[in-house]
């Protein structure tokens, strides 16, 4: 029986792309490299901020030193810019009050840095979920299982229990490595086919969707 569900949160439960493209294109400019168009963002993000900015890098300039100096300038803005543009998905606020509604634990598992991931869940939607777990000091990033788990244990579910929403073949392949069913959603940043290959049990194309699968499991 599902009793938790878990969420990435860039192009999951918001489109954060602009704002995220916006200050890699200003960091990057800040050093005299070329910027990139939005849409090349969509297959640089999902890994965490560190490789955003070395995959955004010309690829003879990806220098510890430089990579150091471009985050720094990334984060600079970041901070003060992270909600110009980002919002939550249509349907989403209504998914998560129906889910909460129901029963349900919801929590965030984001490879954003931990004080990213919190502002924008904060700014976003409130208090609402349960736990909102960002990379954290100690742990690696999905797929790596082990921060999924550690907030599976603190939500007091088993891994049998829960479900992994997310939009890229990194959460399926991570809800894999925890025994988690993994949920694949197209409105994010990757494609179906990404999402199959890496092993997601259920695709859906909207959020409502989501609870629809929920009732058939």
């Amino acid at each position: 029986m599902i009793k938790a569900v878990l969420f990435d949160l860039d192009g999951t439960l918001v489109n954060s792309l602009d704002d995220l493209a916006d200050s890699t294109n200003f960091a990057l400019a800040s050093l005299g490299f070329p910027t990139h168009e939005t849409e090349k963002y969509k297959y640089f993000v999902g890994d965490g901020i560190p490789k955003l900015i070395k995959r955004a890098l010309p690829e003879g300039k990806r220098t510890e030193e430089t990579q150091s100096q471009c985050l720094e300038l990334f984060m600079s803005r970041y901070r003060e810019h992270y909600f110009d543009k980002t919002d939550a998905y249509d349907g989403i606020k209504e998914l998560l009050l129906g889910l909460k509604s129901e029963g349900f634990k919801i929590a965030v598992i984001s490879n954003k840095a931990q004080e990213m991931a919190q502002k924008v869940v904060s700014k976003v939607f409130g208090d609402i979920f349960d736990s909102v777990a960002g990379k954290r000091e100690g742990y690696k990033s999905k797929p790596d299982p082990a921060l999924m788990l550690e907030i599976i244990r603190e939500l007091g579910v088993t891994p049998e229990d829960c479900l992994l929403i997310g939009d890229s073949g990194m959460d399926m392949a991570a809800a894999v490595n925890a025994k988690v069913t993994g949920i694949g959603v197209l409105w994010g940043f990757r494609g179906k086919h990404e999402l199959i290959r890496n092993g997601a049990k259920f695709i859906a194309s909207k959020p409502s969707q989501i609870s629809d699968i929920i009732k058939e499991i």
